[in-house]
This record gives C-alpha cells, sequence and structure tokens, in this order.
C-alpha cells in the first residue's frame, strides 16, 4: 500500500465483553480506544495505518499481543504506566459497564519518545490523525498543540478528533481538518453549530465536520457550508461511528481525494460501522459502496 495515515494513539484500552452464546457467557479480549479503532478503519479501507502507541503493566502486553495479530503497523513504546481497561456486559443487549481501570499517566520521557515517533511517522506519512487517551491524565493538553503544530509546520496534513481544552490545544496549532460531535460542542441548533465550525476555521482550519447523531452531519469545506445525507441504515451499535467517519476522511484524503470525496467516504464509513458490532470496523467494498450514496447538499446562509 502506498497511502499511509500515521495515528497517534496515546495509550490504548484493552476491552473485555461479555457476550450471550446460546445461553453461556462467551468473553471477548480485543484492543480498543479512539485511535486503535479509527486505525482499524483506515487500514480496511486499503491505506496502512501506522499506529504510535505506548504500553505498559499487564493491560499493556496483552494489547501488544492482539494488536500484533490486526492489520496495522504498530510503533510501539514499552512504558511503566499501565494502559487502561474496561469490561462491558452484553448479555441483555444493552451495554452495561461492569467495570472500567483508568490509564496511567506517562512520565516525561516516556511522552518524549512517543511524541518523537508521532512526529517521524506523522512527516513520514504526509497524513495524520490525532486522538486522545480515555483520560485527561495520560498527557498534557498542550501536548496537542504542539504536535499539530509541528507536523503542519513540516507539510503533513493533520486530522483532528479531539474535544475540550484537547480540541481547542490542536486548533490553536493549525491542523487541516477538525472532526468535532454537536455533543462536544455544547450546541444543538444548526445556526448555532455553523457559528462554531466558522469560529474554527478561523483558525486556519481547511474544513470543519460536526457529527449530529443520527441527523446528517454538518461539514464547513473551504468556506463552503454542506449537510452530509445518508441513506439510513438500521443501527447494531453507535458507538465508534464518529471514529470511523475520522478515519475515512483521513483515508481518502491520503489517497488523493477532494475534501468533499473523503468526506463522503468518511460518512460512509461511520453509517457502515453503526451496522456492526465491533467499533472501527467495516468492510472496505461496503464503505466505497455506501459513499457513492452520499450527498452533499450545500446551505446557503
Amino acid at each position: 500500500m502506498d497511502a499511509r495515515v500515521a495515528v497517534f494513539a496515546p495509550s490504548p484500552q484493552l476491552t473485555v465483553t461479555v457476550e450471550d452464546l446460546d445461553g453461556e457467557p462467551d468473553v471477548h479480549l480485543h484492543a480498543g480506544g479512539q485511535g486503535f479503532w479509527q486505525s482499524r478503519m483506515i487500514a480496511a479501507l486499503g491505506v496502512e495505518a501506522v499506529v504510535c502507541a505506548a504500553f505498559g503493566g499487564e493491560t499493556g502486553r496483552v494489547l501488544r499481543t492482539l494488536l500484533e495479530g490486526e492489520h496495522v503497523d504498530l510503533r510501539a513504546r514499552d512504558v511503566s504506566a499501565r494502559n487502561g481497561a474496561y469490561v462491558h456486559d452484553r448479555r441483555d443487549g444493552s451495554r452495561s459497564e461492569m467495570v472500567e481501570m483508568l490509564p496511567d499517566a506517562l512520565s516525561r520521557h516516556e511522552l518524549d519518545d512517543l511524541y518523537e515517533a508521532a512526529l517521524v511517522e506523522g512527516i513520514r506519512a504526509g497524513t495524520a490523525v490525532l486522538s486522545g487517551p480515555s483520560d485527561d491524565r495520560v498527557l498534557p493538553h498542550e501536548t496537542y498543540f504542539r504536535l499539530t503544530s509541528d507536523l503542519s509546520g513540516n507539510g503533513c496534513r493533520v486530522i483532528v478528533d479531539l474535544a475540550g481544552e484537547r480540541l481547542a490545544e490542536a486548533v490553536r496549532g493549525g491542523p487541516h481538518v477538525v472532526k468535532v460531535s454537536h455533543e462536544e460542542l455544547g450546541e444543538e441548533e444548526l445556526p448555532k453549530l455553523v457559528q462554531a465550525c466558522r469560529k474554527i476555521a478561523s483558525s486556519g482550519v481547511h474544513a470543519v465536520v460536526v457529527s449530529r447523531a443520527d441527523e446528517p452531519a454538518l461539514a464547513l469545506l473551504d468556506e463552503q457550508l454542506y449537510l452530509v445525507k445518508m441513506p439510513k441504515l438500521e443501527p447494531v451499535d453507535t458507538r465508534g461511528a464518529g471514529d470511523s467517519m475520522t478515519a475515512g476522511i483521513s483515508a481518502g484524503l491520503a489517497l488523493g481525494m477532494s475534501l468533499e470525496d473523503a468526506v463522503k467516504l468518511g460518512a460512509a464509513a461511520g453509517a457502515v460501522n453503526v451496522t456492526r458490532h465491533g467499533l472501527g470496523s467495516g468492510g472496505g467494498e461496503a464503505v466505497r459502496e455506501l459513499s457513492k450514496r452520499v450527498e452533499l447538499e450545500p446551505i446557503e446562509e
């Protein structure tokens, strides 16, 4: 594969899910976390995903083994900080959290090593996705400003999928694309979401994409506003749709697509994901076929 995307996934999670199999518990262990789910969809779309991540403790050892069985190129850093984990029970058809272990903070030197790996791989790939850990303690928010600024300043297209102070810091660094949900922006009304998009874009961002649950996403692409309309699909699990959208956008850009076509691919990836139980999962053929049915409807102000 010639197209590559570097994914900054500072602290992946170990996920344990209990399902029902003919009346008996069926336990599944998987690698998880925002960056990994994004990288899995990127790889499904025929783009090499280079995952820059830190692994520590018992959870980290298990995670590395699980990730080595996935179709991603792992750039692992061994650290003392433990990776987080959660256990979910889905035997009754709904997801119930039984326990969550939060990740530890990375030390200064551990973060320096991970930062360096992400910087090098992002510059090599030319496209990078910056994702967040499951807890604020893992690394300082300011890391996202520095990494976004350093990558962008060296010719790398940066796509960020963050929230809160992490998002604010990344935007300050000048990313190429920002993907965010309406919940993270704290708004539901379309006019207010448009204002929020324009405020983010004023920092030099080329594209802002706002997912809106089961409503059409809002996209501001080089000053033009669109509603992103998808065919309706029956959802099985809505978790992970936003991460798959981010993955599709980044994969499309790495493949040389226009912003418009990359957003269509991202919308299709998010739609396919909700029809499946696995987060960040879906077949590339299904995503590409569905992307032909995505419409970008211009919004006139």
